[in-house]
């Protein structure tokens, strides 16, 4: 931890009053032996002890092409958990991204995989660019051809060589959990597993297959819903019902996701009894996130502005933005191609149309919380949410 982290965390929990009490020690409590770091003034450990981390912020990979390597490697060196969307990547890709970040910081990593399956359905993609066929038309694009194999294939064989060979702390899952024999793996080459549940049956349900920890993604999260055990929507509960539930339901720690976005949010996902939470759409206005700029102006230009969970970007319910084609064909569609084959069939009206200026046909992916977003570099953010919580949890017990 560096000295100017210290002297942040130390002012948040002397302005909040708290530090010793955190600590177990009284003001006068002649116990206290040297300074008091930001490692000893969260109380419940059980997230960071795990992950070896100073703060209970997990900075959420968020898939696709929304931060470069620079984001981890900033959140790491403040004390967070940065993580890596790796769902896009070939092994050979891993191997590479893994070795630039590497060279910037040794701090724990996180490495994060998709698990879907994709189901073929020939009838169903010519039906869907059918449905689609005025928008290729008023755009002068040509539909696209569905490739023979996914672009995206989920966690397999050939990635758990080459995650094993390069050991990160962290490995986690969005869709449930690979293979067992891939888990065991991964834990036997010293890999902490992560993964997210949007019901308490999908918390159980990994902590039954081997998971060290449950992130409870409650519905206002931004992105796509991590939901595998249900297709139901209805099913989805917000953050503030949902992990209670979850830290009732398992043993493992449990971290908080959606809708959190400032200290006041993770202090209230910690009361909850939460022991860290992870955050994305937080994280979007960062100089080291890549989104487009068209994504960056919706973003802060939130005020009135919807969100709502859609199948029609992706062929999965992710929550974004509110456009045209989300307005105009979904929120939520029948009949739209498996997952991730949706998008292959916006490809071409997204490239058109950005081209224009507009986002008509992206997707613009945001959580709830939008407008709470900050333009600050990620690993100064990290650092603001850490003395804003300590503080929020300071005030709370000053109130009390």
């Amino acid at each position: 931890m560096g000295d100017v982290e210290r002297r942040e965390l130390m002012k948040a929990a002397a302005v909040g009053g708290i530090a010793l009490s955190i600590c177990g020690l009284a003001p006068n409590d002649t116990r206290a032996q040297g300074p008091t770091t930001a490692a000893t003034v969260w109380s419940n450990r059980r997230l960071l002890d795990l992950l070896k981390i100073d703060h209970p912020i997990i900075q959420a990979p968020m898939g696709g092409s929304h931060i470069s390597q620079a984001m981890p490697v900033a959140v790491c060196a403040a004390g967070g958990l940065g993580s890596f969307p790796c769902s896009a990547l070939t092994a050979v890709q891993l191997r590479d991204v893994v070795a630039k970040i590497r060279a910037q910081t040794t701090k724990p990593l996180n490495l994060n995989f998709f698990c879907h399956v994709t189901q073929r359905d020939a009838a169903l993609e010519a039906a869907w660019l059918k449905r689609l066929a005025s928008y290729y038309t008023e755009l002068g694009v040509d539909s696209p051809d569905f490739p023979t194999n996914s672009s995206r294939p989920p966690f397999g064989a050939e990635m758990c060589d080459a995650v094993t060979e390069l050991r990160p702390e962290v490995v986690s899952f969005h869709f449930g959990l690979p293979e067992k024999f891939l888990v065991d793996r991964l834990k036997a080459a010293g890999c902490v597993i992560l993964s997210s549940a949007t019901t308490v049956a999908e918390a159980r349900w990994l902590e039954e297959h081997g998971v060290d920890a449950v992130i409870a993604q409650g519905v206002e999260a931004g992105g796509h819903r991590a939901m595998f055990l249900t297709n139901e929507p209805a099913s989805q509960l917000g953050t503030l019902v949902l992990v209670p539930q979850v830290v009732d339901a398992v043993k493992v720690p449990v971290i908080a996701a959606g809708g959190i976005a400032d200290g006041r949010g993770i202090a209230a996902a910690l009361a909850l009894g939460a022991s860290g939470v992870q955050m994305g759409t937080a994280y979007l206005l960062c100089p080291e996130a890549t989104v487009s700029a068209l994504h960056r102006a919706a973003i802060k230009s939130t005020n009135g502005k919807l969100t709502a969970i859609s199948n029609v970007l992706t062929g999965r319910p992710a929550r974004v933005f509110v456009n045209r084609i989300v307005r105009e064909v979904g929120p939520l569609a029948t009949d739209v191609p498996s997952f991730p084959l949706g998008g292959v069939a916006l490809e071409p009206l997204r490239k058109k149309a950005e081209s224009q200026g507009s986002a008509d046909f992206s997707g613009l992916y945001a959580g709830e919380a939008a407008a709470l977003c900050r333009e600050l570099p990620a690993g100064e953010l990290t650092l603001k949410l850490a003395a804003e919580t300590l503080q929020m949890i300071g005030a709370l017990g000053r109130a009390g």
